[in-house]
């Protein structure tokens, strides 16, 4: 698992052991960030279900500005704290060990509201509409905020309304939808 692109291109990322994280493969996140092209550069970024950081840290690479990482287990925290160093984004990324509503609810004291959130959450989570509906309600969504969801391929669970599904790519046994937030008098 490496950094595709960007200026850290090329760089060779630590994963957590064990099957409790799936990273997302190169071939995958070399896609996704192919149709991600026009989002990433100054984009806010929030990754729900870090794992490694391979995404975000991708992002950060490629030009985003920020980065919010949260996950839950200590391995996973402690894997990506080394990818951070490794790669030097140490003032620009920000590291939350705590499950994703913890960590809604800090980021809303902070008034932190972002432009590209990534969800790779446990298959086994495959409603995500409570989740996506209290980042709105919190208000951590910009307006146009695009949310990335990698789920197992054949789910027919969908966001609420308030997102709207703009493009879904499967490989193999996973698929990455694509949802855009507009707000109500936009849609």
């Amino acid at each position: 698992m490496r950094i595709i692109s960007g200026t850290a291109r090329g760089a060779q990322l630590f994963a957590p052991k064990g099957m409790d994280t799936r990273p997302t493969t190169d071939k995958v996140k070399e896609s996704l960030f192919n149709m991600l092209q026009g989002e990433v550069p100054g984009a806010t970024v929030l990754d729900l279900f870090a794992g490694s950081g391979g995404l975000s840290l991708e992002a950060l690479s490629r030009g985003a500005d920020r980065a919010v990482l949260v996950d839950q287990s200590r391995e996973a925290i402690g894997c990506i704290r080394r990818n951070v160093e490794k790669l030097r984004f140490g003032d620009r990324v920000q590291l939350l060990n705590c499950d994703w509503q913890q960590a809604v609810h800090r980021l809303s004291q902070e008034g932190t509201a972002f432009d590209l959130v990534f969800l790779d959450p446990p298959y086994r989570m495959d409603d995500l509409s409570p989740m996506c509906d209290t980042l709105l309600e919190k208000g951590l969504l910009m307006e146009d905020a695009l949310i990335v969801w990698e789920r197992k391929s054949g789910s027919d669970k969908v966001l609420s309304p308030a997102f709207s599904l703009l493009k879904q790519r499967s490989y193999g046994e996973i698929e990455i939808c694509f949802y855009r937030y507009a707000k109500e008098d936009d849609q």
